[in-house]
């Protein structure tokens, strides 16, 4: 029953990062769309820490993704969407991700996260492989610009991560697996 469980769980991650959608339709809007995002998502991290920008000017590359979260007490799902850019070549890479945790949690998150490698060798494991697992708690409560939430910054293996929620309820402490991927129809 458990490896049903589980199965089912790694089923629905990958539905929820694959339908993850962008806003448009085509693989040229999709495109704008997601640039549209990096964009708006690294203003707001500029605004809140604005020695970022420096620190991602300088490094080989960086990743931005839109993420959205759903904890359902021992389990947790989620999905998205982003782009790696590797600063040295001024290549953009559109991947997808998808998440499964197991752990206490209760509510659903719309947050983004930034990537910032440190290494080349980091960057490309990031694209090529892009596999990342990890631990997490955190509490949200923001709708728009009301509320507030606690995300954070982490730095292991040459990335530093920042998160920054956008909208949610969410109190969570999960142990969680992610997977990212190259999105094949748009690179």
């Amino acid at each position: 029953m458990k490896q049903l469980s589980l199965a089912i769980c790694i089923g629905l991650v990958f539905v929820i990062g694959g339908c993850a959608t962008t806003g448009g339709t085509t693989p040229i809007e999709r495109r704008e769309a997601i640039q549209s995002m990096k964009n708006q998502v690294l203003t707001e991290l500029y605004k809140a820490k604005p020695d970022v920008k420096s620190q991602i000017a300088s490094a080989p590359g960086y990743a931005v993704f839109s993420n959205a979260n759903v904890n359902l007490v021992l389990a947790s799902f989620g999905g998205g969407y982003g782009v790696a850019r590797n600063n040295k070549t001024g290549t953009d890479t559109y991947m997808k991700m998808g998440e499964v945790g197991l752990g206490l949690g209760l509510g659903v998150k719309d947050f983004r996260a930034v990537f910032v490698f440190h290494t080349d060798a980091s960057l490309n494991n990031f694209i090529e492989n892009g596999w990342a697992f990890g631990a997490q708690a955190d509490a949200a409560a923001k709708a728009s610009d009301k509320g507030a939430a606690v995300g954070g910054e982490i730095t292991a293996d040459n990335v530093t991560i920042y998160q920054l929620t956008e909208t949610g309820l969410a109190l969570q402490a999960t142990i969680k697996g992610t997977k990212y991927w190259k999105d094949e129809i748009l690179n």
